[in-house]
This record gives structure tokens, sequence and C-alpha cells, in this order.
């Protein structure tokens, strides 16, 4: 039997345009949700946090956005309320989803872009945001094929470590950029064939002499120099 829910609960939203986080947001209790016919009510266990966040509520993805609006994008959590239109998910399930106003103790998901995981455990945020951001980008855009050489800036990041795995399981040579000697041994973890820690290594160099022939596919993240350099490979 479900346990009888509270009549109000907290969630974060954003009150200023700024790319200070902590200046943009502010918490603010309302009045519980109510599932409509294909919505489930979603208490949240674990929530992702993203550089897409600071952007947000920077103004940077949306500029007709005006304050105050919910902000978080993605979230895992227990059903505690289903739609009546709802026959695939039941209380006390597991989810995992990605919408708008994720930073709060509940919120309404659309059944249709819920995904049923087997626990509301914290290892299932990373495979939102970040995983897919990695597989439509190197899927769609790099149209990876096997036997291809893959360059990944920020490898060990959240997004560059999928993006790692996925070009390594296409059967793409995979290098890797980071800044510290574990991540370094992280990366070859994965299944990095070779990391280069830009701390210590010259990128452009190594580039040009161990990979002359150039790189097919580069999945980059950081910009600047990085990115001329990864550009000229």
């Amino acid at each position: 039997m479900a346990s009888a829910l509270p009549r109000t609960f907290r969630k974060m939203i954003v009150t200023k345009l700024t790319q200070n986080f902590k200046e943009a947001t502010s918490f603010q209790t309302v009045p519980m949700l109510k599932p409509g016919p294909k919505d489930l009510l979603v208490k949240n266990r674990f929530v992702g946090i993203n550089a897409s966040d600071i952007n947000f509520t920077a103004g940077r993805y949306d500029p007709t956005a005006k304050p105050p609006f919910d902000i978080g994008f993605e979230g895992v959590g227990e059903v505690v309320g289903v739609g009546t239109d709802v026959d695939k998910f039941q209380h006390g399930q597991g989810v995992a989803y990605m919408t708008n106003g994720a930073f709060a103790e509940y919120v309404l998901v659309p059944a249709s872009i819920a995904t049923p995981i087997p626990a509301a455990k914290a290892e299932y945020v990373p495979f939102l945001v970040s995983g897919r951001t990695a597989d439509i980008s190197l899927e769609e855009f790099g149209k990876l094929k096997s036997g291809e050489t893959v360059l990944v800036t920020a490898a060990a990041g959240g997004t560059g470590q999928f993006a790692v795995q996925l070009a390594k399981a296409a059967g793409c040579h995979v290098i890797g950029t980071c800044s510290t000697q574990s991540k370094v041994d992280f990366l070859k973890s994965i299944g990095c064939d070779r990391p280069i820690n830009y701390t210590t290594e010259n990128l452009a160099e190594i580039l040009m002499q161990e990979y002359p022939g150039g790189i097919d596919v580069v999945y980059e993240s950081i910009g600047g120099s990085t990115f001329e350099t990864c550009i000229k490979s």
C-alpha cells in the first residue's frame, strides 16, 4: 500500500539570470502535485548536476525564459503516483527521466519519457544527459566506423568517459586527454588506447608524431586552444 504523500514539497527555482548558480536559485515550498492521466509522480532520490544547468540559469539556452522558472534536467527516483491511463508503471518502481524541473523533491514525469530501472540508484543518473550526449554526438554526427581513430578531450569527465567507451565498443582506436596521472590510469581501465596527460605531454606534438595520418573523429568539450589543436589534427 502506497504511503501518504505530504501536502507540500520543496523545489529549486531560478529567480535571477546569472552564471552564479547560488545567486540564480532559491528554494520554494509548493503544494503537492497530482499526476495527469498519462503522468507519473516521482519522488526524487538522485539528480544530475551539469554545466547545462549553469548555462540555463545564465540565460544562454533559452533567451525567452524569464524568472521564475524550474531548473534541473535529469533524475532518478521512485514512482509514488500513477496516472489513470498509465499501465506500464506501478507504485514503488524505480525510474530514470529527463525533464525540466528535476531539482525538486517530487516531479511530474510523462510516462512516455520515463525509463524503468531495477532500483533508484545513483549510478543510473550519468546515463541520462552525459551518456546520451556522447551517444548522439558519436552516432549521429561522428558516424563512427570500426577502425577509425577517435580523439576525446576531457576524456575522464562525465560525458568524456562515455565517449571513450562507446568509441572503443565501436571498434575504434581511442585517444583521450586528461590532466592527472590518476586520470590516465582511469582511462586505461576503461579501454582508452592512448591517454594523454596534457600537463606533462604536448597534445599537438603527440598527435603530429604518433598520428601523422590525422584523426577521423574528435569529441571536443574544452574549447579554446584545445579546439584549434584538434581541428588541425
